[in-house]
């Protein structure tokens, strides 16, 4: 059942008032069909799983310097329940892509069970779901080798900046040398690609979008930018003062060769591409634009998304929820949790709205949601 959302709260606050239950034969009309479709033809097939909200960086975009409140233990999935659901998603839903988040989903001890467990799942043509990861990278020098055997396939790795005392101030921690040392051990550990996500800020690390492509190309990795979008602390967010995804293709082009991808190449895929020709030592690559906000692509959108807490999403900016922890500690068999899920899907909205006059930033925060 869908229910309001809320930001995580003291234990004595009361839950969130159900929503009002969908009309008779509201779902009527959805196809007879296992997979998670919506009433504008998408078909979800990439899962979003947080696994916890808890992160040991302080993003200036993303928190406030004193972090939020964390959410309970009690509250948050087990290691168990999160692998039922992704085997839920996997086998009963036609999920093939599964990326784990967070927060920083480092900070979760069970994360190599749970990649494991996750790569012995077979979709309906017996292939395995590619599994990924999304990571600040703070220790995953120690861990990429557990990681690569439980059998992850892809990694994104947080950079804003390569200059120290630019990403101290972005993130609140001076780590910049152990990220730069995460990027390297993921690339030996034979991971394919190593991506790199960055987002800019006006007035902190804009400039420095040529240098970050310099790098990464330099070091065999595939850099995408993100716009910032209102996921961030209340009030940290005003469009104006985004840096738009024409500034950083203005600012690239000034230094690179760019030749931009056939458009049909992108699919689903939240970035678009542009190819980077190669310099003189320096060689060629590619580079990615993820325009949430002012080139939505809401119209591909093929993904779904899972709360450390077991709530359903259906878009990042969604105002309301579908809870299936609940559903599983009530004793809820497979077959119906993946037909809530079905239901959630199918009320799916058309586009995440941040230009509509009305629009309403979530009361989730990114690390709340997952990314």
């Amino acid at each position: 059942m869908p229910v309001e959302l809320g930001m995580p709260r003291p234990r004595a606050e009361p839950a969130p008032a159900p929503a009002p239950a969908p009309a008779a034969g509201a779902v009527a009309d959805r196809p007879a069909t296992p997979a998670l479709v919506d009433r504008y033809g998408r078909v979800a097939r990439d899962l979003r799983v947080s696994l916890t909200d808890r992160c040991n960086l302080r993003c200036e975009y993303c928190m406030p310097p004193e972090g939020f409140e964390w959410l309970p233990g009690a509250d948050a999935l087990s290691d168990d329940e999160v692998i039922r659901l992704v085997r839920v998603a996997v086998e009963r839903l036609g999920i093939r892509e599964i990326r784990f988040t967070g927060g920083e989903p480092l900070l979760r001890k069970g994360l190599e069970r749970i990649i494991a467990a996750t790569s012995a799942l077979r979709t309906a043509d017996g292939a395995a779901p590619e599994t990924s990861l999304t990571t600040n990278g703070l220790g995953l020098e120690r861990r990429v080798d557990g990681l690569v055997a439980a059998g992850l396939t892809r990694i994104n790795v947080s950079l804003d900046s390569l200059d120290r005392e630019t990403y101290a101030a972005m993130a609140r921690r001076d780590r910049l040398a152990d990220v730069l040392v995460a990027l390297d051990a993921a690339h030996a550990a034979g991971l394919r690609p190593v991506k790199i996500n960055a987002v800019l800020m006006r007035g902190r690390n804009e400039h420095e979008a040529p240098d970050l492509l310099d790098f990464a190309l330099r070091k065999g990795f595939e850099l995408r930018f993100i716009e910032q979008m209102p996921l961030g602390p209340p009030d940290s967010w005003a469009r104006g003062g985004m840096v738009t995804a024409a500034e950083i293709l203005a600012s690239l082009t000034a230094r690179f060769t760019l030749a931009e991808t056939d458009a049909r190449e992108r699919g689903s895929a939240p970035a678009q591409r542009w190819d980077v020709a190669a310099d003189g030592d320096r060689p060629g690559g590619s580079v990615g634009v993820i325009a949430s906000v002012t080139q939505p692509f809401c119209g591909a959108c093929d993904r779904t998304r899972l709360t450390a807490d077991g709530q359903v999403r259906t878009c990042l900016f969604s105002r309301t929820e579908t809870d299936l922890r609940g559903m599983l500690r009530s004793g809820a068999d497979d077959a119906a949790v993946a037909e809530a899920w079905r239901t959630a899907m199918w009320g799916k909205l058309p586009g995440h709205g941040i230009d509509d006059p009305g629009f309403l930033q979530p009361e989730r925060p990114m690390s709340a949601i997952g990314g």
